[in-house]
């Protein structure tokens, strides 16, 4: 075994989606890596004999058992299911193995056996009508890690999305944030550019919360009142932040060539520019967190499961990415 190479454990996501498809689909691609996943050995063999799948599983016993990854081969960390599981057929009895794969992962990653984890996509509704509060992978990392402040970045080959709100309703994001939180979500986004993808001296594209960046306050006072001063305030620490810039004019080439990523005030503010130009290919990544995390840009597509007509692509590109972090 080469142990110099690192290890990245992928969990396999809700098992009524299209996840388990995915990471069965790593079996045929070379990474650079010692690459496990976390999911119930029998229900990965049974998804791939629906998928017509020639990859071969090998059960690991422990991390350190582990090898080098190799095309044709998946080695497996075993976490049994809860209850058995029908594609496209969702189950709240299984909700707790879902938590049990992140839960494993995140543990193999702060003591430093695995140097990221990559996570497929789960069904948050399916998670919460379970009876536990979930709003997302984001925010579960980051209280299992302790992270006072999680920020979810959308990362495509030409453009990185970082938001300051996640999964909110419309009406509520002006009242999650204040100067001093905001503060920190670009600040934290700034410093995880430096630290995770070694640019240098980040610049920082920060988006208006209303239509024309508020237009001096006549179309809504959130700029004045709360991004002016967080920018005022990190640009007085020698960062490079510019903003608020009205959403819809920067996204224009111009625009996005003076920086390296736009910071956006809610979810579908960035998020449809960014898949708009890159779907399938874009990577999403918590960053403030002390471990390499980073995921899938899409859902579980329930209908699509063990159809064999699920893409991977944004999972080939989440196992590459988290090599590059870690």
């Amino acid at each position: 075994m080469n142990s110099t190479l690192p290890l990245i454990v992928v969990s396999s996501g809700e098992p009524a989606g299209i996840g388990p498809d995915l990471v069965l689909a790593l079996g045929s691609r070379a990474f650079a890596a010692r690459l496990a996943v976390l999911g119930d050995t029998e229900l990965l063999a049974t998804r791939g004999r629906a998928l017509g799948s020639n990859v071969r599983l090998q059960e690991c016993a422990n991390p350190a058992a582990v090898g080098p990854h190799q095309p044709g081969h998946l080695r497996i960390l075993h976490v049994p299911l809860r209850a058995p599981v029908r594609a496209g057929e969702l189950d709240t009895a299984n909700a707790p193995y879902v938590l049990d794969m992140l839960r494993r992962g995140t543990e193999l990653c702060v003591a430093g056996t695995a140097a990221a984890i990559v996570t497929a996509p789960v069904q948050k509704s399916v998670i919460s009508n379970s009876g536990v509060k979930f709003s997302g992978h984001t925010e579960f990392l980051a209280e299992l890690t302790g992270a006072a402040q999680p920020v979810m970045l959308l990362a495509g080959k030409s453009l990185r999305v970082a938001l300051a709100t996640t999964h909110l309703p419309l009406r509520d994001v002006a009242d999650a944030l204040d100067v001093a939180a905001l503060t920190n979500i670009i600040r934290i986004t700034h410093d995880d550019l430096r630290r995770r993808f070694r640019i240098e001296k980040p610049r920082v594209l920060v988006l208006g919360m209303n239509p024309h960046a508020g237009e001096s306050g006549t179309i809504g006072t959130e700029e004045l009142t709360l991004i002016e001063p967080a920018v005022r305030a990190l640009t007085a620490e020698g960062l490079t932040v510019i903003g608020p810039v009205s959403a819809d004019t920067a996204f224009t080439p111009e625009s996005l060539a003076r920086c390296d990523v736009v910071v956006a005030m809610y979810h579908d503010q960035g998020l449809p520019v960014l898949k708009a130009l890159s779907f399938g290919e874009i990577v999403n990544v918590t960053l403030g967190l002390p471990i390499v995390r980073t995921s899938v840009d899409h859902g579980t597509a329930l209908p699509l499961a063990g159809t064999g007509r699920a893409r991977p692509d944004s999972l080939f590109a989440a196992v590459e990415l988290a090599l590059k972090l870690a």
